[in-house]
């Protein structure tokens, strides 16, 4: 298929090097993740950082997370802990992101961490970003490629949509195998998960052996503001419409065929409807229906990640 927009780039050896010099130069360029599509710049650069705050039209209250390739480069940034290693050894590289404290030596600008005394760390799990990372001096800071409070990207065309032209480079590496964005768990203390994702807080409670504290209110990473994750249309949880000029998101087994009908997964898998859940959003929107209606959603396993994300969006 031709490729119509132009600022996207098959990915090759030459927009490998092409990427990773304009990023040197304290550009921003749209990224694959396994998670989501990001706004990839350099996380040691001032002028990357703000570009990336003023293009998402982002609070300064809400931090970056910073993307790593090794534990080496990490160490230049962080005080690293036993349930840190622990986690690392199971889950990276992977949709896990860790809070852990700053050290006196980061070179992370203050902007991409709020000001706070911590960061936000993650080692992605997609051939595409680990290549751009091998390959520069620095760790990228990157959040979701879209403006602030609206539906994470996940394929090359719907970063596009919300930047056209102001990125000058956009990388497909094809639509994001997960869907939804990290898990988030603060280490600097007792643990406690500040943002659900595929990787259940249950999971990593019983790998860990730990009991966990209760969220923080501190702002410490993405995905804790109120609003967020939104189409920008109306959504109405737990309930369903007859009205076809609503659009209807459902789970599991239906015999619902009407146009107004969008099943996250039809054979109930959990992990399939986290993949799904803005990708339909995104459709929905672009049809034009006025409002959303989700039906119920189990609350386990990756459903308490789609659960937590339909209701930010829905504030």
């Amino acid at each position: 298929m031709k490729n119509i927009y132009p600022n996207i780039y098959t990915f090759n050896k030459k927009i490998l090097k092409k990427t990773a010099n304009y990023l040197k130069l304290g550009n921003i360029a749209g990224i694959p993740t396994e998670t989501v599509y990001g706004l990839a710049g350099n996380a040691y650069s001032k002028k990357a950082v703000q570009k990336i705050f003023h293009l998402k039209n982002r609070p300064k209250k809400n931090p970056l997370i910073i993307h790593y390739n090794s534990i080496t480069s990490l160490k230049k940034d962080v005080i690293l802990n036993k349930n840190f290693f622990k986690l690392y050894k199971k889950y990276c590289p992977g949709p896990l992101t860790f809070v852990l404290k700053k050290n006196n030596k980061s070179k992370v600008v203050s902007l991409a961490s709020a000001g706070l005394n911590t960061i936000a760390v993650r080692f992605p799990d997609h051939k595409i970003i680990k290549s751009i990372l091998k390959i520069i001096n620095f760790p990228l800071a990157m959040p979701s490629a879209n403006l602030s409070s609206g539906l994470s990207p996940v394929s090359a065309s719907d970063v596009y949509e919300e930047f056209k032209r102001k990125l000058k480079i956009i990388i497909d590496g094809g639509n994001s195998k997960v869907g939804i964005e990290s898990t988030v768990i603060d280490l600097t203390k007792k643990p406690k998960i500040l943002r659900p994702g595929i990787i259940s807080s249950m999971e990593i409670k019983k790998y860990l052996r730990v009991s966990f504290s209760k969220k923080n209110k501190t702002i410490r990473s993405p995905g804790m503001m109120k609003k967020h994750y939104s189409p920008g249309i109306p959504i109405i949880l737990g309930r369903n419409t007859k009205n076809l000029n609503h659009a209807q998101i459902t789970f599991g087994k239906n015999n619902k065929n009407n146009k107004n009908n969008f099943n996250l997964s039809k054979k109930g898998d959990l992990k399939e409807a986290a993949a799904n859940l803005y990708k339909i959003m995104r459709k929905i929107k672009k049809k034009g229906f006025k409002k959303i209606f989700i039906s119920k959603i189990p609350n386990k396993g990756p459903g308490i990640a789609i659960n937590d994300r339909i209701k930010r969006a829905s504030k």
